[in-house]
């Protein structure tokens, strides 16, 4: 057995967001079909928790949909950089003892994710994008702020996330990790049913109100 988490949008909530755990069948081995027999059962077990029908966001996902809301295949222009939400993400990050490596906003996803760099330079400080500093706390905010601002460029797609009570990564554990794209867009989610979503993508300060309101009113 194992767990893993499925985030479900909660407007009314301090976060936005609810990551609420659920067991299952785990299926041993790395191939794409054991992750997929995975994500199957995950999702059965979110069914018969009343929580249906949920989405997964990852390479894995059987949907269309899913695999295009990746990180990996996610693409942003925030200020005017063209590069993937994974790219841009791990380019921004500043160490102790080094960065920002904006260098992996030209590499590819999983190479920027791999970097050694990310692992050799100490202690994560905060993130600079094309100049501009952002904090690190709260601890998700930036990556949720950057997933969001590329997912509200995508009309359609995000459209057609808001038909979904949840949403999984499989390969997110978060014993290991923080930042996950299945949490983003239960956090888009949550921001749309709030009528929050256009007062928080103003500014960053303003979407880091947004994500740490109960009401979720628009900041000023």
């Amino acid at each position: 057995m194992a767990e893993r988490p499925i985030f479900v949008p909660m407007p009314t909530e301090p976060h936005g967001v609810r990551a609420i755990s659920m067991a299952f069948k785990w299926h041993a081995g790395f191939s794409s079909t054991q992750k997929k027999k995975n994500v199957l059962a995950l999702h059965e077990a979110a069914k018969q928790s009343g929580i249906a029908p949920v989405l997964e966001v990852s390479g894995q996902s059987d949907h269309a949909l899913g695999r295009a809301l990746s990180a990996f295949n996610l693409r942003t222009d925030m200020a005017g950089l063209n590069t993937t939400v994974e790219c841009a993400f791990q380019g921004s990050k500043v160490f102790a003892g080094g960065g920002p490596y904006s260098d992996l906003y030209e590499t590819d996803s999983r190479s920027a994710k791999r970097d050694e760099r990310l692992r050799q330079s100490g202690r994560l400080v905060q993130f600079r994008l094309q100049g501009t500093d952002y904090p690190i706390d709260p601890p998700t905010v930036f990556y949720d702020w950057l997933y969001i601002t590329a997912l509200n460029g995508l009309p359609s797609e995000s459209n057609a996330i808001l038909q979904y009570s949840g949403f999984s990564d499989i390969e997110f554990n978060p014993e290991r990790s923080l930042n996950c794209q299945a949490k983003s867009c239960a956090l888009y989610v949550a921001l749309c049913q709030r009528g929050a979503l256009v007062g928080a993508l103003k500014s960053f300060a303003a979407f880091r109100t947004a994500v740490t309101t109960a009401e979720g009113a628009d900041p000023a």
